[in-house]
């Protein structure tokens, strides 16, 4: 699919990877509504990228939100060809994350996308017009999260819920991509290093630390349109994911010894000096992020 004179809509779009999505696409020629759960930031976004964009404030695990961020795409642009499904969380911590914060975790990293792609793909499939379906995902849901259960764990089923839905769907008109990107220059990585709850600069710490560049959001999102041009299912950033990954499932107990001595090393070096297991029952801190 080309990625010009397309309607999309880019949840999580008010900073980061999303807000530089929504602008990559406005340059390549689409019209984009961004929705953020700070609404405020979307319309500075929106703003910015002038008449190709609009904006719309609400919290993207709502149906209500998701649907009236099509409806308005739809009503001001014409019919939806593209969902980015990029808002994110890192509510949570360790064990001791509260019931509360792997609600949040679910619903905003993974159950987000299944009610937009419940929305969106019937509706491309009844046209018989091509949809494209992105889902933010991270390295995380390849490898894994040190110091964060709920992120680990929930961006574990975004991958999972993406693959499903280009296993469905992606014969019937309807492409999928997966962006799992390592470290990114945003407030959801950077947040970790000032955050109080112990533990959060182990888990900054181990994807900052893990070999590879941390890459600008504008870098991400040129690359991301590029792998959505060429209907790439997985679109990583940081191509040594994909070695990670293949080491991983050649060995995976030596992997998860390789992660267990990582995992001490970044502990002992830790400014908070605290163990990301050992997190206080937090969160209802729900840091979220495009």
């Amino acid at each position: 699919m080309r990625m010009t004179d397309r309607v999309a809509v880019v949840t999580g779009g008010g900073a980061g990877i999303g807000a530089a999505l929504a602008s990559a696409l406005v340059d390549a020629g689409n019209r984009v509504v961004v929705v953020d759960l700070d609404g405020d930031a979307a319309q500075a976004v929106a703003d910015r990228l002038g008449e190709r964009a609009r904006a719309l404030g609400g919290d993207v695990a709502d149906d209500a939100v998701i649907a009236a961020a099509v409806d308005l795409a739809e009503s001001t642009f014409g019919p939806l060809d593209v969902f980015v499904a990029n808002a994110g969380t890192t509510a949570g911590m360790g064990l001791d994350s509260t019931d509360a914060a792997w609600s949040t975790a679910l619903n905003v990293n993974v159950l987000a996308h299944v009610r937009a792609a419940r929305l969106v793909v019937p509706r491309w499939l009844e046209r018989g017009t091509p949809g494209y379906f992105l889902t933010t995902a991270s390295a995380a849901g390849l490898l894994t999260q040190i110091g964060s259960a709920t992120y680990s764990v929930s961006k574990h089923a975004a991958v999972g819920f993406a693959e499903w839905l280009s296993v469905t769907y992606g014969d019937r008109g309807v492409a999928v991509s997966c962006l799992c990107p390592m470290g990114v220059n945003t407030a959801l990585l950077n947040s970790g290093f000032d955050s109080d709850r112990e533990g959060a600069s182990v888990a900054a710490a181990a994807v900052t630390s893990a070999g590879g560049d941390v890459l600008e959001p504008e870098d991400v999102a040129r690359m991301t349109l590029d792998g959505m041009e060429a209907e790439r299912f997985l679109i990583l950033p940081h191509p040594q994911v994909l070695t990670m990954y293949s080491h991983k499932s050649a060995d995976y107990d030596r992997w998860i010894a390789g992660m267990r001595r990582y995992r001490s090393t970044l502990e002992r070096s830790a400014p908070d000096g605290n163990a990301p297991d050992r997190s206080t029952p937090d969160p209802a801190a729900d840091t979220r992020q495009g």
